[in-house]
This record gives structure tokens, C-alpha cells and sequence, in this order.
């Protein structure tokens, strides 16, 4: 319930944010696409040894932009993503592999806060929000004979090699930095970073189960191209 009540109290604010007018107000309009890299862990406890996986994300994005709070831009910012998370283990000899990857939709509702150009020049930005995912399928990659692993097992119940992702639906919270370097003529290219840590866990977490926790903490590279649909006239 905490957990819940965290996302919430992040939606309040970016809706907050939305409607709330104390500065000059603003119109803008932005859509488009984005893509990048993901390096993603599963912060399992018990713990699993693992290396960062790697991965792909790619979506759209719609930005709207309310309010200019003397140099800063407020804007609430939307995101439909395919994401790709999961863990990989390694032995130490590195002749055996176990990967998982976990194919996420995802939907990121952000506010974004700019400092910088309004048009024509380059603005910095903070992003911060809830997000919510769902798990649409996984995929396994395994080499050598398995030997060197230590799965996580109590007596009668499946390790993590063996369990299907047993809690599909995904929330968290993302944030990050980043840079929007846009024209007069309303086309933005944006590079930033992110972070995503879950506050749900992908597999049953009561006393009889293997995991306490089992959720993904993901580092997000990304670079997005938005076009302005509607603009303020300044």
C-alpha cells in the first residue's frame, strides 16, 4: 500500500502540475518517436550474482508544455515504450550463461521540468514520474551445462532458471536528465539518461516463496525526435 501510495502521491503532483497556472501560460504540443539502450538487473533477495543485461527500448512520445515559472518550462510528458529487461548470470570461469529477457510495454507519465532555449537553442531537463509496464512475454538464452550456477531453491519449489514471471503488471518510478536541442521551425532532438527502479516484483514474494524480491532496476539511454503540432504564439 506505501508503494501505491508513492505512485500516487507523483500522479497528483504531475496533474498538479498540469492544471495548476501561476506563470505564463503555454500551449505547446510536441509528438513523436524514441529509442535507445537499456542495462538492466533484477534486485532479487536473496541475491542472484549477475551482470547488467542489455537491451533495446523504442516508443512514442507526446510532450505538452503548460506553463513558463520565470525561466523554467513546465511541461507533462507521455510515453508508450517496448522495453526489453531481464538479468544475466555468469559463472566465474564464464564457460556457462544464463540469460532472461522480459519484454515489457511500458508507459512513463513524467513531468519534465526545462531550463534553457524555449526554440531555436538547446535546453536542459529533468524528468521525473510514475510508470507502469506490462509483461507481454521472455525469452531464455543458456550456454555450457549449467554447472557453476547457484539458483535460489527451497525444497520443492522452483529455482529462478525454472519460474515464468508470475506478476505481469509493472510499477515503479523513472527519472532522469537530459538535453532537447530544438529549431524555429519546432523539430527537437532530445538525448537523456534515465533511471527506473520497480516498486512491484516480477515473481510471488510471500514466506513459502523463493524471492522476497524481485524486482527490475534499469539505466535507460535514449534519444527521442519530437515535432511541434501546436505552438504558443510568443
Amino acid at each position: 500500500m506505501k508503494r501505491f501510495a508513492l505512485i500516487f502521491h507523483i500522479f497528483f503532483f504531475i496533474f498538479h502540475l498540469a492544471i495548476a497556472q501561476v506563470g505564463e501560460p503555454r500551449t505547446d504540443l510536441a509528438v513523436g518517436v524514441n529509442g535507445g539502450f537499456v542495462m538492466n538487473k533484477v534486485m532479487f533477495k536473496p541475491s542472484v550474482k549477475q551482470s547488467f543485461k542489455s537491451g533495446m527500448v523504442m516508443g512514442f512520445t507526446a510532450r505538452y508544455t503548460c506553463e513558463k515559472y520565470f525561466k523554467m518550462l513546465c511541461a507533462i510528458q507521455g510515453e508508450v515504450n517496448y522495453s526489453q529487461a531481464g538479468w544475466k548470470e555468469n559463472t566465474d570461469t564464464g564457460d556457462n550463461l544464463y540469460q532472461r529477457t522480459v519484454h515489457y510495454v511500458q508507459v512513463p507519465l513524467l513531468a519534465n521540468l526545462g531550463f534553457g532555449r524555449e526554440r531555436g537553442g538547446v535546453k536542459g531537463f529533468l524528468v521525473v514520474g510514475p510508470q507502469l509496464g506490462f509483461c507481454i512475454g521472455e525469452t531464455e538464452k543458456t550456454t555450457g551445462d549449467g554447472s557453476g550456477f547457484i539458483p535460489r531453491q527451497l525444497d520443492g519449489l522452483k529455482n529462478q532458471h525454472e519460474l515464468n514471471v508470475q506478476k505481469k503488471f509493472e510499477y515503479g518510478i523513472t527519472g532522469g536528465l537530459g538535453m532537447d536541442i530544438s529549431t524555429k521551425k519546432g523539430h527537437h532532438f532530445i538525448v537523456e539518461g534515465r533511471y527506473f527502479y520497480a516498486l512491484s516484483d516480477m515473481f510471488k514474494n510471500s514466506k513459502k516463496d523463493p524471492f522476497a524480491r524481485s524486482a527490475n532496476g534499469t539505466i535507460i539511454a535514449k534519444v527521442s525526435y519530437l515535432f511541434d503540432i501546436k505552438k504558443t504564439k510568443l
